[in-house]
């Protein structure tokens, strides 16, 4: 793997970058000041909303680009790169639908904001991890502002319990599973494949200077979009089938461990 020609290092969040605790390394920090001195672009992608990557990524989340909420949201020194809301009248269909699921916890995500009803109060404990910024509202279907995105969480199995229920909106929207207990539905284009090619195109970077890394379905366009595509050793089956190549665990610092091996040849 000859990465001397990188000029574009895109990384996943939870499985990826962030280990089995949500904490990213020190080390990690330290790799991504010689990436700055080397004039390389550093991106990080998430199905999480906006204030949580950047509390994750606090130290550098002025000098980073943002991708969030699964690619509906992009954001780089607080100028807004990518914005694609939910088209209108198909809230009230999806959340239709997922009231005969049992245990399912859907949050309205708004750029700044995410919104759940009184029902899912309890979950508010699991939410803080994934949301900085959420309110508890009383009916989601009275809700009426734009949304990015509807993140559904399930206590066993979103690949098992949610996305069957909501499969059906495929023609319309976006559905992923992007992670063991969560499914994102949102426009067509709000994928995190459509933001980073935005980005790419705006700094004139080909997908062979392109390095990414990912662990779950929602990686899967944007890990398209590199000749350098590397799933980790803990990913789901269709990124491990997708990716050019493989590294450790997000445990075993699996993306430092790369972009060790990439820094020497700089």
């Amino acid at each position: 793997m000859d990465l001397s020609r990188i000029k574009l290092v895109v990384t996943d969040m939870d499985g990826t970058l962030l280990n089995s605790r949500h904490q990213v390394s020190p080390l990690f920090f330290d790799l991504y000041k010689q990436l700055r001195k080397n004039n390389i672009l550093f991106v990080a992608a998430s199905g999480r909303q906006f204030g949580s990557i950047a509390e994750k990524l606090a130290p550098i989340r002025d000098e980073i680009i943002i991708i969030a909420e699964n690619g509906a949201f992009a954001v780089q020194q607080g100028k807004e790169l990518v914005s694609t809301p939910l088209p209108g009248g198909k809230k009230n269909e999806v959340l239709e639908k997922l009231s005969s699921v049992t245990d399912a916890h859907p949050i309205l995500c708004g750029k700044g904001s995410a919104y759940l009803s009184e029902s899912s109060s309890e979950f508010q404990s699991k939410l803080q991890e994934y949301y900085t910024t959420y309110e508890v509202i009383p009916d989601l279907y009275e809700f009426d502002q734009e949304i990015v995105k509807i993140a559904v969480y399930h206590d066993i199995s979103s690949e098992q319990y949610i996305y069957p229920a909501v499969r059906s909106f495929e023609s319309d929207l976006q559905v992923k599973v992007s992670g063991e207990h969560w499914v994102d539905l949102s426009h067509p284009d709000a994928h995190k494949g459509y933001a980073l090619k935005k980005i790419q195109e705006n700094y004139g970077i080909r997908p062979e200077e392109t390095l990414v890394f990912g662990d779950y379905n929602n990686d899967l366009e944007m890990m398209s979009l590199a000749t350098y595509s590397v799933a980790m050793a803990n990913a789901h089956p269709n990124v491990l089938s997708a990716a050019n190549y493989q590294t450790l665990t997000n445990d075993e610092g699996g993306v430092e461990h790369i972009l060790q091996k990439m820094l020497e040849n700089f």
